[in-house]
């Protein structure tokens, strides 16, 4: 009986042994793992922080872009728009020259008078939609050129990083 007794202590003292054993080796496992997962992790962060970066570069250079493309499209349609209001206030222009030197012809004339006075305003309206439309174009393309710039500048800034994917790749 005692030698049933010291062999189911032996046993139970093994396995506590044992136990002991597995408990500290993945204890040691888990710090050690712990331990390199923070200086990975370290890293990481800051290659995500770095692509995050240039993503959001790329992201304002895509829209600036897409900004630069619809202003170019605009810019065949106000050109347009400037020469058929030049056109449009030269006309204007003309029709009132020729109602004034009519006008001159009989001053006391109130149908000719009315219809110069008619004209001069109508050439008058033209002329400031005609320089409306100029100013409207000229204002267009100095967005168009400020966009260019900013586009080149996003363009230099995002080949520099080193967290950009497609500047790795080249």
């Amino acid at each position: 009986m005692q030698i049933e007794i010291f062999n189911i202590v032996k046993y139970k003292n093994n396995t506590i042994m044992k136990m002991q054993w597995v408990i500290s080796t993945l204890g040691v496992v888990l710090i050690s793992m712990s331990l390199s997962a923070q200086v990975v992790s370290k890293d990481s962060v800051n290659t995500l922080k770095q692509q995050k970066e240039a993503l959001e570069v790329s992201k304002k250079l895509n829209d600036r872009k897409l900004e630069l493309a619809k202003l170019e499209n605009e810019l065949a349609d106000k050109t347009k728009e400037v020469e058929k209001t030049a056109e449009q206030a030269q006309k204007s222009a003309d029709e009132n020259g020729k109602a004034a030197a009519k006008l001159t012809g009989d001053a006391q004339d109130k149908k000719l008078s009315k219809r110069a006075s008619k004209s001069a305003s109508s050439a008058q309206k033209d002329a400031k939609r005609a320089r409306k439309a100029a100013d409207n174009l000229a204002s267009l393309q100095k967005d168009i050129e400020s966009l260019k710039s900013k586009i080149a500048e996003d363009e230099s800034k995002l080949a520099s990083m080193p967290g950009n994917p497609v500047s790795n790749n080249r």
